[in-house]
């Protein structure tokens, strides 16, 4: 069955991996630094710290954040669970804003309403650049930064796109962004995300939180003199250390990005191209230059989904539907959310179908799925 992602392996990764294997060390050796180095040189952010996963980011940032049990933190209910799940890993509650029904990312018209009519602001706003195109960060940045929120960007889907020009991740209008390198994702190190940020004290915190809470820097000690040994636990922290094996497959990876996203973005054109006229809806051709085109996702407006859904697995295309509303799980069900709490976002599930898409996908392969298309929407 075509997949709707696949991750893009070559012998220069496997070379990559291998050479970790034989000859350095397998974790806290010079990969991961290099890595983190390279992340800095391609976003243009002052710092980065890799992680295990993109999860173990949303959590390191929120903690920076200072999310705590007192607080509550904001995101879009069209994403992954782990966009909430953070908070509550911190302690805190999780609130939700509504999404635009054009671009799919969080509404500006729903923030700017919710954050009036609100009687506890949140600590923290986690955007999620649905699918690889960006959210409006300038804007959003406008309204939050009168109320000293702090602004994180769930880029897991975005790494290789663009906003003004400039490179997701780089914190431009953002305290901290997260990055996911899942299979799937733009590059790979097989599990495992980095934050970047251009603040000094939230890197320092970020990376006690990913390794333990301990430091052994000699200007952080609060007992100096001690021998090479000596370290301080200062923080309650987690291992969410990348290993050096990951790390060399994320600078292999990593130099092969913006090739993985021209590809993604050719597809993305085609689809764009030839899916015109069907009864769907698709994604914003605006975004076509800068969008990392995770996912291309169709609107149906005419057909029951679960029926193209299946006809579309039983002719080996790998469909997927992104995603169940957070506020729908059953875990967040019993916080009080309800069916109806956010319109758009519920809206959009109901329709939404996610066609195969991967640098390489051959023509043929998604000539077959184009034609698919056009014969079960007739």
């Amino acid at each position: 069955m075509l997949p709707y992602g696949r991750h893009t392996i070559d012998q220069d990764d496997i070379d990559a991996v291998v050479n970790v294997l034989k000859n350095q060390f397998l974790t806290q050796g010079q990969s991961v630094p290099a890595f983190e180095k390279a992340l800095c040189e391609y976003t243009g952010a002052s710092h980065s710290i890799a992680v295990n996963s993109g999860t173990s980011g949303l959590h390191i940032a929120c903690l920076a954040a200072g999310v705590g049990p007192d607080d509550v933190v904001w995101t879009v209910p069209n994403s992954f669970v782990a966009s909430a799940n953070c908070a509550h890993f911190c302690g805190a509650d999780i609130d939700f804003v509504d999404i635009d029904s054009k671009t799919r990312n969080l509404s500006i018209d729903a923030l700017k309403r919710k954050i009036t009519q609100s009687n506890k602001l949140p600590k923290a706003l986690i955007v999620v650049h649905f699918a690889g195109a960006s959210c409006d960060m300038q804007a959003i940045a406008d309204i939050t930064d009168e109320y000293d929120i702090t602004l994180i960007e769930d880029a897991a889907h975005a790494f290789g796109g663009k906003y003004q020009n400039r490179p997701i991740g780089s914190c431009q209008y953002s305290d901290m962004t997260v990055l996911s390198f899942h299979p799937v994702k733009s590059i790979t190190t097989a599990e495992g995300g980095a934050v970047t940020t251009n603040n000094e004290t939230l890197l320092e915190r970020l990376t006690l939180f990913a390794k333990h809470g301990i430091t052994r820097e000699d200007s952080k000690l609060i007992v100096s003199g001690q021998g090479a040994w000596y370290y301080e636990q200062h923080e309650l922290g987690y291992n969410y250390r990348l290993s050096d094996i990951h790390a060399a497959l994320g600078i292999s990876q990593l130099c092969k990005l913006d090739d993985f996203i021209h590809l993604r973005r050719e597809k993305a054109e085609r689809y764009l191209d030839a899916l015109t006229g069907l009864p769907i809806i698709l994604p914003l051709r605006s975004s076509l230059a800068d969008s990392a085109w995770h996912l291309f996702m169709i609107e149906l407006v005419e057909h029951d989904r679960r029926e193209i859904f299946d006809l579309l697995r039983e002719r080996d295309i790998g469909v997927n539907v992104h995603y169940i509303p957070i506020h729908l799980q059953p875990y967040y069900q019993r916080e009080g959310f309800k069916k109806g709490d956010f319109p758009h976002a519920e809206r959009f599930y109901q329709s939404a179908i996610t066609l195969p898409l991967f640098p390489t996908m051959t023509e043929s392969e998604q000539q077959y799925v184009i034609e698919t298309l056009h014969k079960v929407l007739q």
